[in-house]
């Protein structure tokens, strides 16, 4: 479940990236109620990427931001309470993290449902019914 924080450069330092991708990671298998599953915990991937100053907008002018977008299949983050909970959380890490220098209100996420078949685990495709069934045993 590829996990991708933007930032604007400067916006976290690289330890305060790993310390916020770690904390992220842990909260999307607390919200789902799956930590420590040896299935989710090594398919729950991250990856950060980051823009130069000036090159990141809001309302049509640059702003210094996080954005944290999650792809998932359709049964994960289906929740409200879920969805609530996470990216709240999500909110609150890099809020912290930042040490207040990322406002809250400069902190946007989202989540993307894949489409059905499109997991590629252990080095092959898996629809969700193969991907629910191979987590409920992990």
């Amino acid at each position: 479940m590829p996990l991708t924080l933007t930032l604007t450069d400067g916006a976290l330092s690289d330890t305060a990236q790993a310390e916020a991708i770690a904390e992220i990671t842990e909260a999307f298998l607390a919200a789902h109620n799956l930590t420590g599953n040896r299935v989710m915990t090594p398919n729950v991937t991250a990856h950060v990427n980051i823009l130069e100053k000036g090159r990141a907008y809001a309302g049509g002018k640059p702003v210094e931001g996080a954005w944290l977008e999650t792809k998932t299949p359709a049964f994960a983050l289906a929740d409200q309470q879920v969805q609530e909970k996470f990216f709240g959380d999500v909110t609150e890490i890099l809020h912290r993290i930042s040490g207040g220098t990322l406002s809250r209100d400069r902190i946007w996420t989202n989540g993307v449902h894949t489409v059905d078949g499109t997991w590629n685990l252990n080095g092959r495709p898996h629809l969700n019914e193969e991907l629910g069934a191979a987590i409920a045993k992990g």
